[in-house]
């Protein structure tokens, strides 16, 4: 097995957790696979993983190893990748985060569609609603809502996203309902934080054709998506977020919502991926498939 097999195989192993699985996904022996990360180990004078009788994991040693093989070899995809003249038909792995949300119910219930368009590629996405590091952790692309702020990433706009600000009947029954905007000031709200910081976003609306921030008081903040509705349905505040994410609560009334008659200015949504990988055709697909994905779910994005 040549030095770049073995890097390949070394991040199967790690991201399957299993020997056997690893080798099974690159179509080798286990045997082969078993001796060569002997060779790689004692090639490299250290351990790079654990072996236990149920899983294997990599050493301190091996998880920056790994994450090293990971920028390697998808450099040395993309640069076959370039140079080929079917780009239409991309193989190799795309590393993706997906915020929790997106991923669950607006990509990954139709991601067999982007196989049966792309059967070459595979696919390694985690999702969550933490902040990462694209070039330390090998992500070759995010979906996330906000407006992007890292100005060494790529951004491209995929939607915006109708917002909606609602709370529980309990809730309302138990603190009335607002019927303007100023009324907010003595209303609770859930907080919701970024992972990265311990500031509550406000609720915003276009008044008198300006978007106003209002700051509301509360007892709970969260920095889950799930978590923040969660609390919405047990009664601790109004909460503001993309209509799409409580359709289903909205319809069986287990929320309500409020203030209808102003409108949000809407939550952006983007992918964003690191300036080198621009070129890569994986990329480069999967953003035109899930930009189609956002248009048919939200509509196109306004320019600029």
């Amino acid at each position: 097995m040549d030095r770049f097999d073995s890097f390949r195989l070394l991040t199967r192993i790690v991201e399957l957790g299993s020997f056997t699985r690893a080798a099974g996904a690159l179509g080798i022996p286990r045997a082969t696979a078993t001796h060569a990360m002997k060779e790689l180990e004692a090639r490299l004078g250290t351990r790079l993983l654990e072996r236990t009788t149920r899983q294997v994991r990599p050493t301190l040693d091996g998880q920056a190893f790994y994450e090293r093989c990971v920028q390697l070899l998808a450099d040395l995809d993309d640069a076959e990748s370039s140079l080929r003249t079917n780009v239409a038909d991309p193989r190799g792995i795309l590393r993706l985060d997906l915020h929790g949300t997106h991923a669950t119910r607006i990509v990954l219930p139709r991601i067999d569609e982007f196989r049966r368009l792309y059967p070459r590629m595979d696919l390694v996405i985690s999702s969550g609603d933490r902040l990462v590091d694209l070039v330390r952790e090998g992500i070759d692309c995010v979906v996330r809502a906000g407006t992007p702020k890292d100005s060494s990433l790529v951004a491209r706009r995929l939607a915006v996203m109708p917002e909606v600000i609602c709370a529980s009947p309990d809730y309302l029954r138990n603190f009335g309902t607002p019927r303007d905007p100023e009324a907010l000031s003595s209303h609770q709200a859930v907080g919701f934080f970024a992972s990265s910081h311990d500031r509550n976003y406000p609720f915003e609306l276009i008044v008198d054709g300006q978007v106003r921030a209002f700051e509301l008081g509360g007892w709970i903040a969260v920095n889950d998506a799930e978590s923040y509705v969660t609390c919405a349905l047990r009664g601790c505040g109004l909460i503001q977020l993309p209509r799409f994410h409580v359709e289903d609560e909205l319809r069986d009334g287990r929320l309500v919502q409020v203030l209808g008659d102003w409108s949000s200015t809407g939550l952006p949504v983007s992918a964003m991926y690191p300036l080198h990988r621009q070129l890569s055709p994986r990329v480069r697909v999967f953003i035109d498939w899930v930009a189609r994905l956002y248009e048919d779910r939200f509509g196109a994005p306004p320019p600029g």
